[in-house]
């Protein structure tokens, strides 16, 4: 896992000075080790400015000695290609030795001299043959040609910026925004997708910025720049019965495990006490006991108090602790709980670390915060984590797909499903004028119908199921690439690398185009997974309801939030003060309260508050 950043200009050249501040923004992703390269060839055929130069920041996961970067390919003295690469390519084992059966040889035992024989090999053609996790930019000597790649789902990040003759990019906006050639700028349609919890396809949030969409690469050329889906979800006619089906996904799930537990560094497992990542630290517990390698190392995060006051609110019905400690002790895991308090998650410094990671004001209050610090400690003690992550996208996890009138909304389920919920993105508390001018509505109505556009059906089923189809094709596209991005950034914030194995491509394409009814056939979510893993886990957490992501229930963190938010509208300097709708924002600060708040006010008041810290920290300008 790493950062990746650099640059391309076919007339004007890229120099040194430029690039290094863009590499050094990727510290936090890989704090091990840092390399710059810059093509040979001035473009003048002398020592001035180069065509294209490619920076790293690395975290060594795999062959921690010998997988620097960048890496160049070179023959008869020549280098044809060089490569910076994050991410992890999981079957790289077997890749290389097919590679070597065709006459290969290599000097590395790392994933990224597989990647970079593999372009020699087949070219783009090494990306569909690839399975894992990855962003990475190739720069080819011989045709001068970068290209820009992202793995299937979009686990990894990857962002450009498209200049007069080439090309800026980085695993982060901030890479980007470093080089002078840049802006900083935010106009209408990067705010409606701040603010609109849809997660447009390739939209960079800055003017001018994008982002390489999950599945496709990017190719910059003196011709010019194009863009390729290399892969998308196909609808498949599926033919297998209940047993078969729910078999090959235990055989999927065994396999990925298996393989994502490849690493030379300390390696662990994110623990909730929920079906999801229950099921992964139990098939790493499995998998290590198998090969003499120790118990399963796993973490969990809790709050001071949280679970002897827990209350039920409309998304937990059960605190996670019970549950936690239970599968740690069924599987045997070194087990370690981090429990934080309210002091932690208003740390001034916690939360503009999370501002940092974020690159723009989308953060959602304390559970980013208790995620950041999360990984944070975990990285004390270990370098990469599984993660349960993206299971509710891919078995219908989330209440909202057993919601008849969210699933029947003529917009995306979350949304309907959510409106009075921490997930609301209401625009009241910005300013009357600025509200009208976004039309979010309009904007969230036109992502929706693209988005359905896009969906692949089979014929011949009923209008359910049709729907069904187009739920899940809404939240494998669109609603995951949230979590995937909040995931990816409070992680490499800390130099500490998440896998999601529920994002292998394998495994979201079979149960993509399996019916709803196999997805539910014991009238309950996520009925194939249950039933693929039920012998690994202990009963209650078989049977237990979805549980989100934890956010605390401790009053004290709604009052500091209400009084900071206070702070800010008195501060006649506050520079969000010119967006937002001073009275409505005082009236929601003095509202009273009875007990913790996880309504559109405690969303609007956070959402506040990291819009004037953003402002004030990076001074973007607002073309609004």
């Amino acid at each position: 896992m790493c950062g990746i950043a650099g640059a391309v200009d076919l007339a004007r050249g890229v120099h040194r000075a430029e690039v290094a501040p863009m590499v050094e923004t990727m510290s936090c992703r890989g704090p091990d080790d840092e390399g710059l390269w810059l093509s040979s060839e001035g473009l003048r055929g002398d020592d001035g400015p180069s065509r294209a130069a490619l920076g790293h920041r690395r975290l060594a996961v795999v062959d921690v000695p010998g997988g620097t970067q960048p890496m160049t390919l070179e023959r008869g003295g020549e280098t044809l290609l060089t490569l910076v690469f994050s991410g992890e390519v999981y079957n790289f084992r077997e890749l290389r030795a097919e590679l070597e059966g065709r006459g290969h040889a290599f000097r590395t035992v790392s994933d990224t001299e597989v990647v970079l024989v593999g372009w020699l090999e087949w070219g783009s053609g090494v990306v569909e043959r690839l399975n894992g996790m990855f962003a990475f930019a190739i720069w080819d000597t011989r045709s001068e040609e970068l290209f820009l790649v992202r793995d299937r789902m979009g686990v990894k990040p990857l962002y450009w910026y498209p200049t007069p003759d080439g090309v800026l990019f980085g695993s982060e906006p901030k890479a980007i925004l470093a080089h002078p050639r840049s802006e900083a700028v935010l106009d209408l349609d990067g705010l409606r997708e701040l603010l609109s919890h849809v997660k447009t396809p390739e939209h960079g949030i800055y003017r001018g910025m994008r982002e390489v969409r999950p599945g496709s690469w990017v190719r910059v050329r003196r011709e010019g720049t194009d863009v390729h889906r290399y892969w998308r979800l196909e609808a498949l006619e599926h033919t297998d019965d209940r047993d078969t089906t729910v078999a090959h996904v235990r055989e999927l799930l065994d396999d990925i495990v298996d393989r994502q537990l490849i690493a030379d560094v300390p390696l662990c497992a994110l623990l909730s006490g929920g079906l999801d990542s229950s099921a992964i630290t139990a098939l790493a517990a499995q998998k290590l006991r198998a090969q003499d390698a120790g118990p399963v190392r796993s973490f969990s995060v809790d709050f001071v108090g949280y679970e002897d006051a827990f209350a039920a609110d409309p998304m937990r019905d059960t605190p996670d602790g019970p549950y936690v400690r239970e599968l740690a002790e069924h599987v045997g895991a070194d087990h370690t709980a981090i429990t934080l308090a309210n002091e932690d998650l208003t740390d001034p410094d916690a939360r503009a670390a999370v501002l940092a990671a974020r690159d723009v004001p989308v953060s959602i209050g304390d559970m980013d915060t208790s995620l950041y610090l999360l990984f944070k400690a975990i990285r004390r003690r270990s370098t990469v984590a599984l993660s349960g992550e993206s299971a509710d996208e891919v078995f219908g996890g989330y209440r909202w797909f057993h919601d008849a009138d969210a699933v029947n909304a003529d917009t995306f389920p979350w949304m309907a499903a959510t409106r009075q919920g921490p997930l609301d993105r209401s625009t009241d508390h910005l300013a009357p004028d600025l509200r009208a001018r976004l039309d979010l509505a309009g904007y969230v109505d036109a992502s929706y119908r693209d988005a359905l556009a896009e969906v692949p059906h089979v014929d011949g089923v009923s209008a359910h199921e049709r729907r069904m189809r187009e739920v899940c094709h809404l939240h494998l596209t669109r609603f995951v690439q949230i979590l995937l991005d909040r995931k990816d950034r409070m992680s490499m914030a800390s130099g500490l690398e998440v896998r999601v194995p529920f994002c292998d491509h394998r495994l979201v394409q079979y149960v993509f185009n399996t019916p709803w009814a196999l997805k539910t056939f014991d009238g309950r979510e996520k009925s194939l997974l249950r039933a693929a893993t039920r012998d690994l886990l202990p009963a209650s957490i078989v049977d237990r309801v979805k549980s989100p992501y934890p956010s605390t229930q401790d009053p004290g963190y709604e009052k500091a939030l209400r009084s900071s938010v206070a702070e800010v509208l008195a501060d006649r300097e506050a520079p969000v003060r010119e967006l937002v709708d001073a009275d409505a924002l005082r009236a929601a600060v003095d509202a009273p309260q009875d007990g913790p708040s996880i309504d559109t006010d405690r969303a609007r008041m956070e959402s506040v508050l990291q819009i004037d810290a953003w402002l004030r920290r990076y001074r973007p300008t607002l073309a609004l």
